[in-house]
């Protein structure tokens, strides 16, 4: 997400920058088949839609024989430097074919996972590394499976969580100091004991004022001080949090609404209002936008609804209904202008990023496919965007990766893109 108050000078001077380098104009990126429509591009947003071709050789390789795992988060500070969440735990890596120096004795002389927190610069430069279970100080709990990762106005760092017993976030400095834990690791972990594994069972709450479940990522409002986390995988609830104690301050469900965790929604219906009541979850995002409204992720009901700060719903819209599994709507950032008049959302189901006028809420267009080349997608599960306007984005699962899809200016349509039909891979035209 764009830190607006930090970045507004840099912005005008990389804009700038831009339009002397593209003063003369670029050719389109064209589109899977490698089809170019003869257009030039533009650094006029009236003149069509945000283009982007990937960088394949972003980000530079790793030091120390460190592989990525499951990438499950991505910001940008105020320095324009990209900041990812993986998970690192052995389990997320198969232990004799990847992490061979992992084992005891060791079978291979490579890999071994890399911190789970990663700083990165723009030309994709690893600046520091930290992080995971084992390095905490005592005063905190590193989540079991950590989830979603925002930097705020003051380069803190916040990460959620969705293992089993993640009800908390962490707050931590950019050396990865710790500042605060927002809630209390295994607060949900309060039903009969499992015969299976010997354990609590999960219970959800989200009416609770000291605790969360599992929250899958954390926006940020500086002006107000005010944190709100999507809570989550397990609770069905957006809660807003004062950034310097942690207090919890207001809280709402789908439609403003209170959230009510003893419904069964029973299986996805496209057009079954009943199926849409509550959150399906996981609440998978939340983002506050420079007008105040805030757009959150129901991720398994394929829909965005958006909010004023205080929870007073304004309207939902949803996106590749049909989508039934994990669901379509993953993560959302904003296009970097100042009016903010595009949305980017992540469709890790599908494969794709749909690019979405903001006042109207309708998919303009996507790139993307699945596949494991560079410009394609396994499970697009984050993405950010920089004061420059390009894109960053992360892959779970196999995918396992950062990627970088660089703005080019702004452009017509390629034929056959339009709606939610992908331009395919947005390779390099030069």
């Amino acid at each position: 997400m764009i830190r607006k108050q930090h970045l507004l000078f840099g912005a005008a001077l990389a804009t700038a920058a831009l339009v002397v380098a593209c003063a003369g104009g670029a050719e389109e990126s064209g589109t899977a088949g490698g089809g170019d429509t003869g257009a030039m591009l533009s650094m006029n947003p009236d003149d069509g839609v945000p283009t982007f071709e990937v960088d394949p050789l972003f980000p530079k390789n790793l030091p120390n024989h460190w592989l990525m795992g499951p990438v499950i988060g991505v910001d940008v500070d105020s320095r324009d430097h990209i900041w990812i969440v993986h998970r690192n735990t052995p389990d997320n890596f198969v232990m004799n074919t990847e992490i061979g120096m992992m084992t005891d004795p060791p079978v291979a002389q490579c890999c071994q996972p890399g911190p789970p927190v990663m700083e990165f610069d723009q030309e994709g430069n690893l600046v520091q590394a930290w992080g995971g279970p084992g390095t905490e100080t005592g005063d905190y709990v590193w989540p079991a499976s950590n989830h979603g990762i925002t930097i705020d106005g003051m380069d803190n760092v916040w990460i959620g969580g969705n293992g089993g017993p993640d009800a908390h976030v962490l707050k931590m400095d950019r050396q990865g100091n710790f500042l605060m834990q927002v809630g209390t690791s295994g607060a949900r972990m309060t039903g009969p004991v499992s015969e299976r594994t010997g354990q609590p069972t999960p219970q959800r709450d989200s009416h609770a004022s000291d605790s969360y479940g599992r929250v899958a990522k954390i926006a940020v409002d500086n002006e107000a001080n005010e944190a709100y986390f999507s809570d989550g995988y397990f609770n069905r609830r957006m809660a807003v949090v004062d950034m310097d104690s942690g207090e919890l301050k207001r809280y709402w469900g789908a439609y403003g609404n209170e959230p009510d965790d003893e419904v069964n929604l029973g299986r996805y219906v496209r057009g079954d209002e009943s199926t849409y009541e509550q959150f399906r979850g996981p609440v998978h995002c939340g983002e506050v936008a420079n007008d105040g409204l805030v757009y959150v992720c129901d991720r398994g009901g394929d829909r965005v609804q958006i909010f004023q700060k205080d929870g007073t719903y304004v309207s939902e819209h949803f996106y590749a209904p049909d989508t039934l599994s994990q669901g379509s709507t993953w993560d959302i950032d904003f296009s970097h202008d100042p009016e903010q008049r595009w949305i980017y959302l992540a469709d890790g189901q599908n494969m794709k990023v749909y690019i979405i006028e903001r006042e109207t809420m309708e998919v303009v267009t996507a790139f993307g496919d699945g596949g494991r080349q560079p410009g394609m997608f396994f499970a697009v599960h984050s993405l950010a965007v920089d004061s420059s306007g390009n894109i960053y984005t992360t892959e779970t699962y196999e995918g396992s990766r950062l990627q970088k899809f660089v703005f080019k200016g702004y452009g017509p349509v390629p034929a056959g893109a339009e709606g939610e039909n992908s331009q395919g891979v947005l390779w390099p035209t030069n």
